[in-house]
């Protein structure tokens, strides 16, 4: 699923505004853009920058002003330049027909060339700006053919915090088209990712896109390599599997289970090296349906032969798990290892008993006499 910025909190003098009110601003700051001053022309774009930070009417209402706004990104002035980007960002919030017009109109390029301003709030505006464009499927494909994505993965790594954020933010909105993929890992954005994973909250939505990328990117060798030469690359992307959110901690289990299933003689160390088992363990009872089925396969993976040894063991995850502690190095990880594989043992056996108590609850036809029985058609 493609990223979008939230919308800005409404203020109570924002609220407040009548229909009536609202439509005469919204015609007032139409002629004052086509005014010939410049002093005009900022007022209307700070003016539709406010209507339209959080009502979606007054975003369809100033559709028009798509065009003039995009002529403004062209002028000399700086001041003009940035409030008619602002303006043009709001408008293409949460609106797919503006983030179309706003490209067709030819925005693209005096953005791009905002990446490389030397004034940090341009070159972050056009970065959120990029972001919110990159959020329908029909700028792309556009957006790929320019210079943006070099650009993003330059901001990405030099960058401030906050445009950090919303390259990276861009980057995987542009990952979803095909063919991008080749185009994202040529310019070389392993390590900047990396980076950021490692300084951001890792339950945060910035985690949750960091690993979804790299779990796209280790579909290739020159990610894969990438990322284990980056020192506590794999750590980064176990750290997540460990205290992510839900999304991020399948994303993080299918990179790292992209890594083992390309090579798994090249990666399974490195990987089992940064403490990966208990982490899988408890994502085999606590993730999501994907993430249980692919930490299942990663452990597999991950003991010292993928297949069952003999009939006499059969390839039980507890086998499985056993198999793989006894290999590890260093007394603290296979103690933690062990300890998780009791809890999550234990964890199991009180699901399946509240599955029973459940099941012993549920009132069969048998049970209930038939003058009882009614039929509904459910709420709609």
């Amino acid at each position: 699923m493609d990223y979008s910025p939230p919308e800005h909190h409404t203020n109570a003098s924002e609220a407040e505004a009548t229909p009536r009110s609202t439509s005469s601003a919204v015609l007032r700051a139409l002629r004052l853009l086509r005014a010939d001053d410049s002093d005009s022309k900022l007022q209307a774009a700070r003016d539709i920058r406010r209507l339209t930070k959080t009502s979606q009417a007054c975003r369809r209402q100033l559709a028009d002003a798509v065009g003039p706004l995009v002529s403004m990104l062209r002028l000399d002035s700086l001041e003009l330049k940035d409030a008619a980007l602002l303006a043009l960002l709001n408008l293409a919030v949460k609106d797919e027909t503006n983030k179309v017009n706003i490209v067709d109109a030819g925005a693209l390029e005096p953005i791009i060339g905002f990446l490389q301003s030397d004034n940090v709030e341009l070159q972050e505006h056009a970065a959120a700006a990029l972001l919110t464009l990159s959020a329908t499927t029909i700028n792309k494909p556009v957006i790929s053919s320019s210079r943006a994505i070099p650009l993003l993965a330059g901001i990405l790594k030099c960058g401030t915090q906050q445009a950090k954020i919303d390259a990276l933010m861009a980057l995987y909105n542009l990952s979803t088209h095909p063919d991008n993929l080749n185009v994202i890992l040529q310019a070389d954005p392993i390590t900047s990712i990396v980076n950021l994973l490692k300084s951001c909250k890792k339950s945060s939505k910035t985690a949750e896109k960091c690993t979804a990328l790299l779990e796209s990117l280790l579909n290739f060798e020159d990610g894969r390599i990438a990322l284990t030469s980056e020192e506590g690359g794999v750590f980064a992307i176990v750290d997540v599997l460990e205290n992510g959110s839900l999304q991020s901690r399948e994303h993080a289990v299918g990179a790292l289970l992209a890594m083992c299933q390309s090579d798994r003689c090249k990666y399974r160390e490195p990987i089992l090296r940064e403490g990966v088992i208990p982490g899988l363990l408890e994502l085999t009872v606590q993730g999501t349906s994907k993430s249980q089925g692919n930490a299942h396969t990663l452990l597999r993976l991950l003991r010292e032969s993928p297949y069952p040894r003999s009939d006499h063991q059969p390839d039980t995850l507890e086998n499985i798990v056993c198999n793989i502690i006894s290999q590890i190095n260093g007394e603290d990880q296979s103690d933690k290892a062990k300890k998780m594989l009791t809890e999550m043992v234990q964890v199991s056996m009180e699901q399946t008993l509240r599955h029973l108590q459940q099941r012993a609850l549920v009132c069969t036809p048998a049970d209930v006499p038939l003058a009882n029985c009614t039929s509904e058609v459910s709420s709609k």
